[in-house]
């Protein structure tokens, strides 16, 4: 190649813009061409003389570069093939011939050609002897490099063996050494064969140094391995010889341990497969291995597993009865249902445990209740919480194949009890989510089913646990949100709101002393008389529960606890102007009766989370077109209720005197006073029809008098829930007479009779017959029959 006879270059070439790299006299590489305006060049080069001029760029973000944006000395090349690609681009092969300055960027457009001038090597005034040594010493270093990893092709290893001249040795070396652009462009611009030769040698030894770091990086790393293989394999062999001389190592007293636990727990055959398995992978582990942590832990939980270990039930009903009592007031039903219970497993050891679900608004006592059975029936307690629960793994646990894997909360909770036949209380199991991970009450099917229990199966464990003799108590506090499924497994156990009464009860036998011990308070420092505690009940709490009323009483206590902690240590007794004294005004009111019986006002009953309450429903007519309009926060169940009404009332609108047109001339609009607080369900239904009615036919509804049923279009009572607090409402209210459905008299007979006392109960079964008892015999104004022969009517709910 040293003696070819060189191409001629013309002055003025097309010129072609390349990034990212730098192109080397004498050297062959493929190029890519994208841009419209460089094919154009590349056309113009193949139709002249096949040459063209590569420049590189100085920033390769730009676009469309200009004289500025490219370095002035590039390389001519000659374009040895092309290709077009079929996504448009092109494809070119170039062989670089001579370096060459760009003197002047004569054209821009449609692509770029300039005015160049060759540039020849400077040799300098360098001796033979010393070219000849850099010479040397850049082919040695090229070679070792090569040695030591660099990917240099042996054709070029060969090439640059047989090269003397420096020149091209040192553009040869730069074009295999993967530079950057700007030391690269360095090189191409240094005109001294031999200093350019001297940078190579340089660089190469930099790469050599990197490539040496490397490699002795790669051979630590080798014999860490094999260190760790030979002291694995010394353990071994220890082993071995520890097992010869008949000593114990720490792995074998390990093994051991989980031996004998298996052995005291009475783990099933298929467990004792599954743990001999596991322990023999143990041993083939590596002890500091990831596999082995995971190993170990399985392990401790299987045997740290109460697998037959189990409490001794306390039958003694007499005693269970007396703990019962002295814990919680009342809950007769609950506490009989133990009872049965206590009494079937004294007279049939093998019976399954109960699937008791507590159902009633927060501050019963729903989940001390399940500590009250636990401790009268001898058994340990265990309490999960499932509210917010989305994941399926919280009750099945994760498959080991994951890290961090663990047992699902039922199997952790039997762990912590330390026994297989607790007291396990699944609180709040209607605030169950579901998402994409799966749906957790679907996962609890297994669990509470007594057919599918006692081969219970774990993900992570992996082997059948028998819960069959867990008894299971689920709190909640609706029953709507549980699914179906689940929901059918259980028994449901209802607990009602408390009475005033019932409220005082409790907080002199529990709440006070409780919170006079806890606030520091000795016995006679505190008095909390009766009426003094009926106001702290009516004024200051409104629910179904016993929450507030214990924080109200703590209240209470620290007020009285500050007083005698300032010296003044007399005896107070707190009266109902005491407690106004220390708590402030009055935070609620009873709910007061209508001061008289006015047309379009019905008084319903409702029940909510916190209890029963009053609901007072109006009604008034507006012009319009025969539309009806319902404010208060009501949910779509109450409102299909109030066009159930307003159907019904329409079709009797005849025989109370409306006239015909009067729907199609005026629009009825009814409220639910208190519309900050939502309101649904179908049991306001006879009282918005008996509030219509009223409207319709200018009768009074009797204050003293409430309701309570769904209503169909035929004007038929349907039955409703809730009835406990609902007659609790009424008697707190003053009402006298409460109108019910007449399918709830079975409801009626299980409330106590003290709470019926003064109450007058009226049976319906359809519309006429609440009308007939709800509306005063004398109208107080003509029946409506247009707004202009009627017009107080517009006022009526003030």
């Amino acid at each position: 190649m040293e003696t070819e006879a060189p191409i001629p270059i013309p002055d003025i070439l097309p010129v072609l813009p390349i990034r990212d790299t730098v192109i080397f006299p004498y050297i062959i590489l493929p190029l890519s061409v994208s841009q419209e305006k460089n094919m154009l060049a590349v056309d113009q080069a193949l139709a002249e003389d096949r040459l063209i001029f590569l420049l590189s760029q100085r920033d390769p973000e730009v676009e469309d570069p200009g004289a500025d944006d490219l370095y002035e000395i590039g390389t001519t090349a000659a374009i040895m093939r092309m290709l077009k690609l079929p996504d448009g681009r092109v494809r070119i092969l170039v062989q670089g011939l001579t370096r060459a300055r760009m003197t002047h960027l004569g054209q821009k457009d449609p692509f770029l050609r300039a005015r160049i001038e060759t540039v020849a090597d400077d040799l300098g005034s360098t001796g033979e002897v010393e070219a000849t040594g850099r010479i040397r010493s850049v082919k040695e270093r090229l070679e070792q490099a090569a040695s030591l990893g660099r990917s240099i092709s042996p054709d070029v290893l060969m090439l640059a063996a047989g090269l003397q001249d420096a020149g091209r040795l040192a553009d040869l070396a730069a074009s295999n050494l993967e530079l950057g652009v700007t030391e690269a462009q360095q090189l191409l611009q240094e005109l001294d064969p031999i200093e350019r030769l001297q940078k190579i040698s340089n660089l190469l030894n930099r790469e050599i140094q990197v490539l040496t770091v490397q490699q002795e990086i790669s051979s630590e790393a080798r014999e860490e391995m094999d260190r760790s293989q030979r002291e694995y394999f010394l353990r071994q062999q220890l082993k071995t010889i520890q097992q010869e001389l008949g000593e114990t190592d720490e792995l074998s007293e390990e093994v051991a341990t989980y031996r004998r636990l298996a052995e005291e727990k009475g783990l099933p055959e298929a467990a004792l497969e599954e743990l001999e398995r596991q322990i023999r992978r143990l041993q083939r582990s590596h002890p500091d291995s990831a596999e082995t942590t995971t190993i170990r832990t399985y392990l401790e939980w299987v045997t740290g597993l109460p697998w037959q270990t189990y409490s001794e039930d306390s039958l003694e009903l007499e005693e269970a009865k007396r703990i019962l009592d002295e814990d919680h007031y009342d809950l007769e039903k609950v506490k009989e249902r133990i009872l049965e219970y206590l009494a079937v497993r004294r007279l049939k050891k093998d019976s399954k445990g109960p699937l008791i679900c507590f159902v009633g608004p927060p501050g019963v006592g729903k989940t001390s209740l399940g500590r009250s059975i636990a401790r009268a029936m001898g058994r340990k307690f265990v309490r999960i919480s499932l509210g917010g629960v989305r994941d399926e793994a919280e009750i099945r646990g994760h498959r080991r194949t994951y890290v961090g894997a663990l047992p699902g909360r039922i199997l952790q909770g039997i762990h912590q009890a330390g026994t297989s036949n607790p007291i396990f209380m699944l609180d709040e199991i209607d605030k169950i989510g579901s998402d994409y991970r799966g749906d957790p009450s679907s996962a609890l099917l297994e669990v509470l089913d007594p057919e599918q229990n006692s081969t219970f199966r774990d993900h992570y464990i992996g082997l059948d646990y028998d819960l069959s003799k867990v008894v299971f108590i689920a709190t909640a506090n609706l029953l709507e949100p549980i699914q179906p499924a689940f929901l059918d497994r259980m028994e449901v156990l209802r607990l009602s709101g408390y009475t005033a009464e019932e409220k005082i009860e409790i907080a002199r036998r529990h709440l006070i002393p409780k919170q006079q011990e806890e606030n520091g308070l000795q016995p006679g420092q505190m008095e909390l008389s009766e009426a003094g505690l009926k106001r702290l009940i009516s004024h200051y709490t409104k629910e179904a529960g016993l929450r507030n009323l214990e924080r109200e009483i703590a209240a209470v206590c620290r007020k009285v606890a500050v007083r005698i902690a300032s010296g003044d240590e007399r005896p107070m007794t707190v009266t109902p102007r005491t407690i106004e004294k220390l708590l402030g005004p009055a935070r609620h009111y009873p709910e007061e009766l209508l001061d008289s019986d006015r047309v379009g006002i019905a008084t319903g009953l409702a029940w909510t989370a916190a209890g029963g309450d009053l609901l007072f429903i109006e009604v008034i007519a507006v012009p319009g077109k025969g539309e009806l309009t319902l404010t208060g926060q009501l949910g779509a169940v109450m409102k299909e209720s109030a066009q159930a009404a307003l159907s019904y009332a329409r079709s009797a609108a005849q025989g109370l005197g409306v006239g015909q047109d009067f729907f199609a001339k005026h629009d009825l609009h009814v409220h639910v006073p208190a519309g900050s607080i939502p309101k649904d369900g179908p049991s306001a239904g006879i009282t918005i029809a008996t509030a219509v009615i009223s409207l319709l036919s200018g009768r009074p509804v009797d204050r003293r008098l409430a309701m309570t049923g769904e209503i169909t279009l035929r004007g038929e009572v349907l039955p409703i829930g809730g009835l406990k607090e609902k007659v609790l409402a009424a008697r707190s209210a003053g009402i006298r007479s409460v109108v019910l459905p007449k399918l709830n008299q079975r409801d009626l007979q299980e409330i106590p009779r003290h709470l019926k006392r003064g109450v007058e109960f009226h049976l319906a079964e359809d519309m006429n017959q609440v009308i007939a008892l709800a509306l005063r015999d004398r109208p107080a104004e003509p029946p409506i029959e247009s707004l202009a022969t009627a017009p107080e009517t517009a006022t009526l709910s003030s």
